[in-house]
């Protein structure tokens, strides 16, 4: 399937420190500003980041569909890769899906900068392509909601106020939505690498990203496990597919 890129109008930003890789999330309206490559203007010291960009994608989006259509039953392996181009953002890539249900892959101008190399950008294109076939964003929508009908349905029984359940809505949709983020993660990590590897790149060196990104921790209800963790299974399946 052709590309379709969305290179930004607006000169690639200097580094932004990436404390954690998203969490799936749903479209916004900075997807719907997205710039055609044909529009782009990219300053010369970012050109060389820019071109490494669009020469991964190429390379990782067809892979990534192949192992789409043969490890799910999913309808839409049609996988778009975009740029967010707003300025002054926090490095940032997730896995999101159009109104359509095509899985988007959305990089910001920070992640772009942030990566050192094609090893390290193709592992993070292969990790947020992995929530796609992993079908992790509806898994986390449906624990959202089951979060918020539990947290609600016990206060309203405890008699709250209309304005105390809708607060244990809230609260129950952020929990229930955090249950398993950090097996997500693991999961996600362990296909990246397989990813990444059918696409010619080096995922140990790839998984070299989480050494200069913020160390989470093994936070109760975190969103991400610790780095430790998943570059260490990012070892163990990188063993497993050699051995």
């Amino acid at each position: 399937m052709r590309l379709r890129f969305a290179l930004p109008l607006l000169l690639l930003a200097g580094l932004a420190a990436c404390t954690e890789m998203p969490t799936p999330e749903r479209p916004g309206s900075a997807l719907d500003t997205a710039k055609p490559a044909s529009q782009a203007v990219i300053s010369a010291t970012s050109q060389s980041a820019a071109i490494r960009f669009v020469e991964v994608a190429r390379t990782v989006e067809p892979v990534a569909e192949r192992e789409c259509r043969a490890r799910t039953s999913l309808t839409n392996c049609d996988f778009k890769i975009v740029i967010d181009d707003r300025p002054n953002q926090p490095a940032n890539a997730f896995q999101t899906v159009d109104r359509r249900g095509r899985p988007l892959l959305v990089f910001n101008l920070a992640m772009i900068n942030t990566v050192r190399s094609a090893d390290e950008l193709a592992f993070v294109m292969g990790h947020e392509a992995a929530h796609h076939m992993l079908g992790h964003l509806d898994q986390k929508q449906d624990q959202a909601i089951a979060g918020a009908v539990i947290f609600s349905g016990i206060t309203a029984l405890r008699g709250g106020t209309p304005e105390e359940v809708e607060k244990a809505q809230q609260l129950g949709a952020e929990l229930g939505a955090r249950t398993y983020s950090k097996d997500f993660e693991l999961q996600a990590d362990k296909l990246g690498t397989i990813i990444t590897a059918r696409a010619g790149y080096d995922p140990l060196k790839g998984a070299q990203f989480f050494h200069r990104i913020r160390d989470p921790g093994d936070r109760f209800l975190g969103t991400h496990p610790p780095n430790a963790a998943r570059i260490a299974i990012v070892r163990k399946t990188v063993a497993e597919i050699s051995g």
